[in-house]
């Protein structure tokens, strides 16, 4: 595993770095890209450049895109509304104030997480800050939504509520966080009754929005081996909730699991390692595990329906769906789409940008690919069948 993935406390850091000094093969070295006869055709539309981009740390400042609009932020406070069409900026303001987390959001306002700990509410309509509000520490989770709260969940284990209209503070909710732990938060899943909540400690939580206090809670992970590395079992990626009531959470050293929302109930799990939040298209469940394998499973039943290891080792996004495929980028810069029903490369781009860790963004035959030095890619897909 990579070290950059790691979040490491100060005494421990020069100890574990010498240490991993040299030349150190990788867990999984990254396979070399293979030549494929490509179905579809990613054809860029435009391209512009979001400030100084994630950052050194590479913050997850996952854009959001709405009603014609994405909205990119870098990690100095550069935030922009762009015109997915034409690529062309509607409105730019400086926020001021190092930003940290992806953007969250209602109808007319936008959320977003610093480095010093506060949530800004930001106006859609032309940037001006609505509100601030303070929590526990740096928030890298996008905050998320109902219609009466922000939920943020920060660094130090803490989820705090506040009030959508005004940031006034309605509840935290508090957990206890191992020495060490990947470097990233998962952000909590929000409906109008309910927040669920995973945590580094390997729980998950389900919260009462009303008081914060927990209604059920479960250890997904269990920590194993004799190391700290060893014993990580962050829940990183959010937890996916669907219409009927499912809930499937990822976590690494541990299980994905289908759970049944109201009470915790595991309705099926399947062992893999993940840091990455899962992808439920119609009855398919799709996840990109710790190896970089990409791996569709039936989500009634939790049977492997295909695990694709032709790009291992490449650092993967997590997945995104568009035009019956799924796209992931890379470390390298690469754009991949990989046939949602058979498992094999349909297409491929290079957008370079120093990278990828952001999931891509999709809608409409479009994706949208935001690189770590700020890049910002729109393509438009094509089967390539349909030029014939």
């Amino acid at each position: 595993m990579k070290l950059t993935h790691l979040l490491l406390p100060l005494g421990l850091t020069a100890t574990l770095l010498a240490g991993c000094a040299g030349s150190v093969e990788p867990q999984y070295p990254p396979k070399e890209l293979q030549d494929f006869t490509p179905k579809v055709s990613l054809d860029e539309r435009w391209d512009q450049g979001i400030g100084e981009g994630l950052g050194r740390a590479r913050y997850p400042l996952t854009p959001i895109v709405d009603s014609g609009t994405i909205y990119a932020v870098d990690e100095t406070g550069d935030l922009r509304a762009i015109d997915t069409d034409s690529g062309e900026t509607r409105w730019e303001v400086e926020l001021g104030t190092p930003i940290s987390s992806g953007i969250g959001a209602d109808s007319s306002r936008l959320y977003i997480g610093t480095r010093n700990g506060e949530v800004l509410a930001i106006d859609r309509e032309d940037g001006s800050i609505d509100w601030k509000s303070r929590v526990s520490s740096e928030v890298l989770a996008a905050p998320q939504v109902n219609s009466e709260l922000v939920v943020v969940q920060s660094v130090d284990g803490a989820v705090t509520a506040l009030d959508r209209l005004n940031g006034n503070e309605q509840w935290v909710y508090s957990s206890s966080q191992p020495a060490l732990t990947l470097r990233g938060t998962g952000a909590p899943r929000v409906i109008e009754p309910v927040s669920f909540a995973g945590f580094a400690n390997g729980r998950l939580v389900t919260l009462d929005n009303r008081s914060g206090q927990p209604l059920w809670d479960m250890r997904v992970a269990v920590p194993q081996g004799r190391t700290e590395v060893d014993q990580l079992v962050d829940l990183d990626g959010q937890p996916v909730l669907t219409q009927d009531g499912r809930l499937f959470v990822t976590s690494y050293n541990g299980r994905l699991l289908a759970l049944e929302a109201t009470s915790g109930k595991v309705l099926w799990e399947h062992e893999e390692s993940s840091y990455l939040t899962p992808l439920v298209v119609g009855n398919y469940l799709f996840t990109v595990n710790e190896a970089s394998h990409v791996i569709a499973i039936e989500a009634d039943t939790g049977r492997v329906m295909w695990d694709s290891d032709t790009l291992e080792g490449r650092s993967l996004t997590a997945p995104s769906f568009v035009d019956g495929n799924i796209a992931v980028g890379d470390y390298e810069g690469y754009i991949h789409l990989i046939d949602a029903s058979t498992g094999e490369m349909s297409g491929r781009v290079e957008i370079g940008g120093d990278g990828l860790t952001l999931p891509l963004l999709t809608g409409n035959q479009r994706l949208y690919a935001l690189s770590n030095d700020g890049t910002l890619v729109a393509y438009d897909l094509e089967t390539l069948s349909d030029r014939n």
